[in-house]
């Protein structure tokens, strides 16, 4: 294993992150702040109780997971993206480096940025409404394993990605309404049977169902299958990056 090479490329994610500080961090979690004022203080006060959880906390989960997906996939697809665009994606194919080195160094700086991001929103959140973590370990489980999970999904983005445009295609059209309509806001059980039973074949579903009973004990899906579920999705993109790697696919032609 390459330890130099994976800190390397690890060191030079991140000082691109605190390059651009206020776009990389600060502005999603104002944005997250406001969703908070406005639903959570403004809208969550004139609102009952979902699932015996008030209306401003039960949402806390939903925007973190809202924000990572987001940061995930975007972070990590425009990290792998900017070396193809300018061409030093070469440099990086002919060096002594492993296809698993440069994943674990772009991912891992990708998913780090998504885990400080989600770690700002909980510590916001704190200042607009109260909640409280019934299970710590498992809220860092889901929160880690979605940042990974989803800085993979962002890597296969920004390698398929041909041009600036590609690269936000996914997460605006597929991504944010998935997690809009994943039960950020709202219990499925809210839901007509019917929509119900559909919105089970949304993945986000159970990434924030699970990220919620963490916070509540009360969830829409039961917990393992949720965790079943984001070990698979993860299991999935490993399987794609490996056989870019292999195939050379986008990356040799």
């Amino acid at each position: 294993m390459n330890v130099h090479a994976i800190r390397a490329i690890y060191h030079f994610e991140m000082a691109r992150t605190f390059r651009t500080l206020m776009q990389s961090i600060a502005s999603p979690v104002l944005s997250t702040a406001l969703y908070f004022v406005v639903f959570g203080a403004a809208i969550g006060a004139r609102m009952g109780r979902v699932d015996g959880v008030g209306y401003g906390a039960f949402i806390v989960p939903g925007l973190i997971m809202l924000s990572i997906l987001s940061e995930s996939v975007s972070n990590a697809s425009f990290g792998i993206y900017l070396p193809k665009w300018s061409g030093t994606i070469f440099e990086l194919l002919s060096a002594p480096v492993s296809y698993v080195e440069a994943l674990i160094g772009y991912v891992g700086a990708a998913a780090t940025k998504s885990v400080m991001l989600g770690v700002l929103i909980l510590v916001t959140a704190r200042v607009c409404v109260p909640y409280h973590i019934a299970h710590p370990a498992w809220m860092a489980l889901f929160l880690i394993l979605t940042a990974v999970t989803f800085s993979l999904f962002g890597f296969i983005i920004g390698l398929w990605a041909e041009s600036f445009e590609q690269l936000q295609i996914v997460p605006l059209m597929i991504i944010t309404p998935l997690t809009f309509l994943g039960g950020a806001f709202y219990s499925i059980s809210m839901l007509p049977p019917l929509w119900q039973k559909i919105t089970l074949f949304n993945p986000v579903v159970y990434l924030i169902s699970g990220f919620r009973w963490s916070f509540f004990g009360v969830a829409d899906v039961n917990v393992v299958t949720s965790a079943a579920a984001t070990f698979g999705f993860l299991a999935l993109c490993i399987a794609v990056v490996s056989w870019i790697f292999k195939t050379g696919y986008k990356l040799k032609s």
